[in-house]
């Protein structure tokens, strides 16, 4: 007798085991590509998961094969009971990891111990102090490097995300490589992706291809190691022989990576978007308040799924502004 299929199982046989929970639509900084420069309207408290909603959400993923969350925002760690929901998550059986922009981590880095958060991504595009000031709009810059290098010595494994933009910060792609030679960081270049109020366009985006050719004119052939990517991984990953970082690429624009997609994303609203581009969403939230069995609906849900990004399946779609008008801003996404 066959097993019964998955409900996180999609039509074209993937089945996701990863689930991306945003906390909040909150952030303590404003980055561009991020959120639109006239704000977010943030829902009313009363419309978002609280901490037990989110737990016993949270659980029937667990139960139906996720088996990694991930914890993003807006800013997760500006949510007031985020240690109460990582001591919760953390009884489940699953690798727990966060995404954050370090601002305020260091202090929350005891309740992340605690429950062997080891994994921190941590978004930083520059390092220089006055480009951090102008994609952000806010002065943290010395707070954040200084907080990398907390994690370090606590010995967690960090991996800083860095978002490419041509004519922005493209001219760094070797800095942050040459800062894996004596840190044993994950640097990932991420090409810039569209979403309703960051302005993108096509020549904004620094390609996996072009990435490499800029590498390459700086190091030897020979010193430039391919890694061995892990299943459903989102980067192509490198390292510089003899340094003690690595260096990736995720190439969502011009090189996708549908095919092994096995992500989920739950908003701070409690919504599921089958994908990031998708401006479909399913409500869980609201018929898990009226007490009903919300896996039917997941499992409608991931059958829905496009092949490929949100049904965006050529590039002149992909680059058609219009096509992302109404899909949400990426901090009302969750990262």
């Amino acid at each position: 007798m066959e097993e019964p299929q998955s409900i996180l199982t999609d039509t074209f046989d993937r089945t996701h085991s990863y689930l991306r929970i945003s906390l909040t639509e909150r952030c303590n900084l404003r980055c561009y590509y991020c959120m639109p420069e006239y704000g977010v309207p943030l829902m009313p408290r009363p419309d978002l998961m609280n901490s037990e909603e989110l737990f016993e959400i949270a659980k029937i993923f667990v139960e139906a094969g996720v088996n990694k969350i991930r914890l993003t925002g807006g800013e997760p760690l500006v949510r007031k009971d985020f240690p109460e929901i990582v001591s919760s998550l953390a009884t489940l059986p699953i690798t727990l990891s966060i995404t954050s922009n370090g601002v305020s981590i260091d202090r929350h880095m005891e309740i992340l111990q605690k429950h062997k958060i080891q994994t921190i991504n941590l978004s930083l595009d520059t390092l220089v102090a006055a480009k951090f000031k102008k994609i952000t709009f806010r002065d943290y810059f010395d707070k954040v490097y200084t907080n990398i290098f907390r994690l370090m010595d606590a010995d967690f494994k960090v991996k800083i995300n860095m978002v490419l933009m041509k004519g922005v910060n493209d001219d760094e792609i070797i800095d942050f490589i040459q800062f894996t030679k004596n840190h044993a960081v994950n640097v990932r270049f991420i090409e810039f992706m569209p979403f309703d109020g960051n302005n993108w366009n096509r020549k904004k985006t620094v390609s996996l291809k072009e990435i490499l050719s800029r590498i390459k004119t700086t190091f030897a052939k020979e010193d430039i190691i391919k890694l061995p990517d892990a299943p459903s991984d989102t980067a192509k990953n490198y390292k510089i022989a003899g340094y003690k970082g690595e260096f990736g690429v995720i190439s969502t624009v011009t090189n996708p990576f549908c095919d092994t997609c096995n992500r989920i994303r739950l908003t701070a609203n409690g919504r599921i978007k089958n994908c990031l581009f998708s401006p479909t969403e399913s409500d869980l939230l609201t018929p898990f308040r009226e007490g009903r069995d919300i896996r039917l609906i997941i499992q409608k849900a991931m059958k829905n799924k496009f092949a490929m990004r949100g049904g965006l399946n050529t590039p002149q779609q992909f680059n058609d502004l219009n096509e992302h008008s109404e899909n949400r801003s990426m901090i009302r996404i969750g990262g």
